[in-house]
């Protein structure tokens, strides 16, 4: 009975492996494919035809854009063939050893079959037990031609376990060798587009090296922009922080009133009006420890366990085509970029969508398009340059609800400015969306 139950566990565990193995490569190409679904989307948003500084800017923003996510890709493919590799080594050696086991098994077998062969008759078997010198002999004997018996049927059994072992293990091995030769494949053909996309980018680079009189001056141009866009976000937000702090301020004083009736209800109206002044000193001279109150706390906390998970705030195909933070623009000598955020390019008619619950807490203008600012607790997410909205101040949003639609400019550019701040602080939105 131990033997069966022996077997049986070691059947459950291979079965277990080989669907360990088909499972993680089909992740690995669930994850492939949600990237490769996102660059051929990518690749949909066109270059603009127009010749002037501020439209070949934006093209080389949007081919770098790409890119990075082939390189991304790529990197992610040749990561999943060591991956692949490392699987096919492990099997290899579990198929040795295998093998191995399945040849002394049948060994054995071989043995117990040949052995009952010579003894295989009736007669053989009786004469071997009834010439037992006592009845204690004979039944020992008896019970020694039944268990040999039963140990013979369970060789068989095991041989065949352990061949259909050999038989899944292999099987696994030839999907995973093959999975890593379409990889390979795969690998190449990316790379191949990628030199294109290179080749593409150093032409518009060339054409802008040219220019960079006029790079420095439409630059500028957008550096003021932005810069009046983001004093109008700060100015905002410190608002946002003031009604936060009120809210606190008023929580802090309703829980002292509370505490101060229940020490009255408790010792009696003669301690009441000293327990009155300690209880309500207390909280409002420790207010500066609060930040927001409990309901903005609590949605903190869960906006911060979604960090790195959170949808892209653009509907559609997209490509990030400005990154947070400074940094040099490869390729052009001088230029250097300053982003409170990141901008988002997307297809005409794409929307805004806000990337968690929450509410908005500001809806205003700026140069003739509008903004939103979205408060999910301490943090806050902001959207710009949008033609249309569908929300107002004090609207209650879900993750994922539009918030109105990202503005097309003359140079065919639909491009969403997105910024994502803890009360004051300025954060990177990549870190924190799901990509």
């Amino acid at each position: 009975m131990k033997r069966l139950i022996v077997i049986f566990c070691i059947c459950l565990s291979t079965c277990s492996l080989f669907a360990q193995t088909t499972r993680k490569i089909r992740q690995l190409e669930q994850q492939r494919n949600e990237l490769k679904r996102q660059i051929a989307e990518s690749e949909t948003l066109l270059q603009s035809t127009k010749k002037d500084v501020k439209s070949q800017l934006g093209n080389l923003a949007l081919i770098s854009g790409q890119i990075e996510e082939r390189q991304k890709y790529i990197q992610t493919i040749e990561n999943d063939v060591n991956s692949i590799q490392q699987e096919i080594n492990r099997l290899e050696q579990d198929l040795k050893r295998l093998q191995k086991e399945l040849s002394e098994k049948r060994q054995k077998y071989e043995q117990s079959v040949k052995y009952l062969y010579r003894n295989k008759s009736i007669q053989d078997k009786l004469m071997f037990i009834f010439s037992a010198e006592n009845f204690g002999q004979m039944y020992r004997r008896m019970r020694y031609v039944r268990e040999y018996a039963d140990y013979q049927r369970v060789q068989g059994i095991q041989v065949q376990r352990k061949q259909k072992q050999v038989t899944d293990k292999a099987t696994s091995l030839r999907n995973s060798r093959k999975a890593k030769e379409d990889l390979l494949k795969q690998g190449e053909a990316e790379k191949a587009k990628l030199v294109a996309q290179e080749q593409e980018r150093k032409q518009i680079l060339s054409g802008l090296q040219k220019k960079q009189r006029s790079i420095q001056s439409e630059l500028a141009k957008q550096r003021r922009s932005a810069d009046k866009l983001n004093a109008q976000i700060d100015r905002l937000i410190e608002e946002e922080i003031e009604k936060a702090r009120k809210r606190a301020e008023e929580e802090a004083r309703r829980k002292a009133e509370e505490a101060r009736k229940q020490a009255e209800a408790a010792k009696g109206t003669s301690e009441a009006s000293s327990t009155e002044t300690k209880t309500v000193k207390t909280p409002v001279e420790k207010l500066e420890a609060y930040k927001v109150d409990s309901e903005d706390r609590r949605l903190s906390g869960v906006f911060e366990r979604n960090k790195g998970i959170l949808p892209v705030p653009i509907t559609g195909p997209y490509v990030v085509v400005g990154h947070y933070g400074q940094y040099q623009v490869k390729g052009l000598r001088n230029v250097k970029l300053d982003n409170k955020g990141i901008d988002i390019k997307g297809k005409a008619g794409a929307n805004a969508r806000a990337i968690f619950d929450g509410e908005v807490s500001a809806v205003f203008q700026y140069n003739g398009l509008t903004n939103v600012l979205v408060r999910h607790g301490s943090y806050i997410s902001v959207y710009c340059n949008l033609s249309t909205v569908r929300v107002k101040k004090g609207s209650l949003v879900r993750a994922r609800d539009v918030l109105g639609e990202v503005h097309t400019n003359a140079e065919g550019e639909t491009i969403l400015h997105f910024q994502l701040r803890k009360e004051t602080v300025k954060l990177n939105p990549e870190l924190w969306l799901h990509r």
